[in-house]
C-alpha cells in the first residue's frame, strides 16, 4: 500500500484525545498495542530510507515509555538492514522500568543481540542521523535532570535529527517548550495530528512534519471528538470558487476601510489595496484628508474620502456591505469618534490594531456584533487584561476565552494562527518568518474584509482570509527568501492564491 506521509490531515487533537484513539484501536478494534508500535517504527524507518538513503550509522536515543518503544523498533529494523546501530537508553535499570508495549519491543529487540548503552554526560553520538525517541506526548511538567541533559546534548550535535511522534520536551497541546525541547529536522507523528506541533514554539522544533495514521480504520475516529481543524486547499476552493463568466462587481461586495490617522496613512491604504487584490467588487477608504492624494496616486481603484468628523462616515457606511476599522486609526479624538460611529452601525465588521486597543479600553458592555477581531498576542493580552506570555502559553485556551468575552470570531495571530467562533477552532499551518514585519496585519485585515464584504459568514471569512494571507506570503518567500519581505510584496501574490495559480510560480 502506498502512503503519502506528506499529506497532513485536517483534524487536530490534544494528547488526551490521541490516547483515547489509541485505546479505541486496541480495545474496540482488537489491534494489539505492540502491532501499532511496530507500524510506527516501520513508518519511521521508511522515512529514514527515503530521506537518508546512504545512511550507514544511526544513533537512537530511547526513553522508558512508549515513545522509547517506537525507538527500539526502529533500532531493530536498522540492525536488520545492516546499519551500525548505536542504541542509547536513558535511565538507570532501564529494562526494569519498561512496561506494556515498550517491554514487548525490548524483548523483540533482544532477540537480535543489539547492544544498548546507558546514556551518560559526554557520551558521543556517533550516528550520521540521531533519532529522538526520548519523551512522548504524555509529558506534562517541565523537563529536568537527566532528560534535560540528553536534550541539550542532542541540540548541540551537528547531525540531522528525526523526532518520533513529537520532539522531546514539546507540549503536544500548546506547542510550548516544557523547559527545553529537541530541535528536529524532521518529525513523523502517528495516528492523529497533535495540535501543538503546528503553533507557538512547536513550529521551531518540528522541522519538516510528516504524518502516518498507522492504517487505523476510519471508524476508530468516530467516537473521539476533534480539538481543532486545519484550514487547507479544499477549504479555499470550497469557499472561494471560480468566478462565473457573468460576474459583475456588484456580486463581490463593497468594503469600507476606516483608518489612517496622521503619519499612519499607509496602514489603511494597504488594507484597502489587499481587499481589492482579494477580489472585492468595490473598496472605499475613509482616512485623513492629508492622505487622500497619496492614496489616489498609489491605488486609483480605491474610492478615497477625506474624513474630518464622524458624521461624514454615515453615507459611506450606508453604501458598504462590510467595514474594516483599525489600521492606522490611532487613539486620538479623531480615531475614537470614528470607532464609536462604526460600532453603532449594524454592518459586518473587522476590528484590528487601534480599534482593538480602543475596544480594550472601553468600560461599557461590548455591543453584540458578528464581527471579526484580529489581535496579535499583545493586543489579545490587553483585551484579557493579562500579559503576552499567558496568551502564548496556551493559545487554544486563550482564543476560546477571547471569543467568550468579545463574541464574533476571534483570529489570534502568530505562528499557527487560530480562528475561533465559539464553536470550532481553525488553525492555519501555512506562513513563514518573513511575515514578522510591519504592515502584514493590515494586509490580513484587508483580505478578510474583502471576503467578508461578499456576505460570507465571519468564521469562514476569517479562516479563508488567514490561509490566503499565509500562502501569499509563502509565495513571496519562495521568490525572495523570508528575510526582508514587505507587506506590499503580497499584493501581487494574493490573486495567485485566490485563483489557484500557486504552482505557476
Amino acid at each position: 500500500m502506498s502512503i503519502n506521509r506528506e499529506v497532513l490531515p485536517a483534524t487536530l487533537y490534544t494528547a488526551e484525545q490521541c490516547r483515547a484513539l489509541d485505546r479505541t484501536a486496541i480495545e474496540q478494534f482488537g489491534i494489539p498495542g505492540f502491532r501499532l508500535m511496530q507500524r510506527a517504527g516501520q513508518a519511521a524507518w521508511a522515512v529514514i530510507g527515503q530521506q537518508w538513503p546512504q545512511l550507514r550509522r544511526i544513533s537512537i536515543v530511547c526513553g522508558a515509555g512508549n515513545n522509547g518503544g517506537d525507538g527500539l523498533v526502529i533500532a531493530g529494523l536498522a540492525w536488520q538492514a545492516g546499519l551500525e546501530v548505536q542504541l542509547i537508553v536513558v535511565g538507570e535499570r532501564y529494562a526494569e522500568k519498561l512496561r506494556g508495549e515498550a517491554l514487548e519491543a525490548w524483548q523483540w529487540l533482544s532477540g537480535f543481540g543489539v547492544k544498548a548503552d546507558n546514556w551518560y554526560p559526554g557520551i558521543e553520538l556517533t550516528g550520521e542521523l540521531i533519532v529522538d525517541a526520548l519523551l512522548g506526548i504524555g509529558l506534562s511538567g517541565q523537563v529536568r535532570g537527566e532528560a534535560a541533559s540528553v536534550i541539550a546534548q542532542i541540540n548541540r550535535c551537528e547531525q540531522p535529527v528525526l523526532a518520533v511522534d513529537i520532539p522531546s520536551g514539546l507540549c503536544a497541546d500548546t506547542g510550548a517548550e516544557l523547559g527545553m525541547a529537541v530541535y528536529a529536522d524532521l518529525t513523523i507523528t502517528f495516528i492523529a495530528l497533535k495540535q501543538g506541533l503546528l503553533t507557538h514554539q512547536g513550529v521551531d522544533h518540528v522541522g519538516n512534519l510528516l504524518f502516518d495514521a498507522l492504517l487505523l480504520p476510519d471508524e476508530v475516529f468516530e467516537d473521539v471528538p476533534v480539538s481543532a481543524f486545519r484550514t487547507d486547499t479544499e477549504d479555499l476552493r470550497e469557499l472561494l470558487p471560480k468566478r462565473p463568466a457573468s460576474s459583475h462587481k456588484g456580486m463581490y461586495g463593497h468594503l469600507l476601510v476606516v483608518g489612517g490617522d496622521l503619519g499612519m496613512g499607509g496602514a489603511a491604504l494597504m488594507a484597502a489595496q489587499a481587499a481589492l487584490r482579494t477580489g472585492a467588487g468595490l473598496v472605499s477608504l475613509a482616512t485623513r484628508e492629508e492622505h487622500r492624494m497619496a492614496a489616489l496616486t498609489r491605488v486609483p481603484e480605491v474610492m478615497c474620502h477625506g474624513i474630518d468628523e464622524a458624521d461624514e462616515l454615515e453615507p459611506l457606511l450606508a453604501k458598504a456591505d462590510a467595514v474594516v476599522i483599525g489600521p492606522g486609526l490611532g487613539q486620538s479624538v479623531w480615531g475614537r469618534r470614528l470607532f464609536e460611529a462604526v460600532l453603532e452601525s449594524d454592518k459586518p465588521m473587522l476590528l484590528d490594531a487601534d480599534a482593538l486597543n480602543l475596544l480594550a479600553q472601553s468600560d461599557s458592555t461590548l455591543p453584540e456584533h458578528d464581527w471579526v477581531l484580529t489581535p496579535h498576542p499583545g493586543e489579545a493580552a490587553r483585551l484579557l487584561d493579562t500579559d503576552t506570555a499567558d496568551i502564548q502559553a496556551n493559545r487554544f485556551e486563550q482564543v476560546r476565552e477571547l471569543q467568550s468575552r468579545c463574541g464574533g470570531t476571534v483570529v489570534l495571530k502568530g505562528a499557527g494562527t487560530l480562528s475561533c467562533d465559539g464553536d470550532v477552532i481553525h488553525l492555519c499551518s501555512d506562513g513563514n518568518p518573513g511575515m514578522a514585519t510591519a504592515g502584514m496585519g493590515d494586509v490580513l485585515s484587508g483580505i478578510i474584509g474583502g471576503v467578508l464584504a461578499r456576505g460570507m459568514p465571519a468564521v469562514d471569512a476569517a479562516r479563508v482570509g488567514v490561509l490566503v494571507h499565509a500562502r501569499a506570503a509563502d509565495l513571496c518567500a519562495r521568490q525572495l527568501g523570508a528575510g526582508g519581505l514587505l507587506a506590499t510584496d503580497l499584493m501581487n501574490t494574493i490573486p495567485l492564491v485566490i485563483n489557484g495559480l500557486e504552482e505557476n510560480v
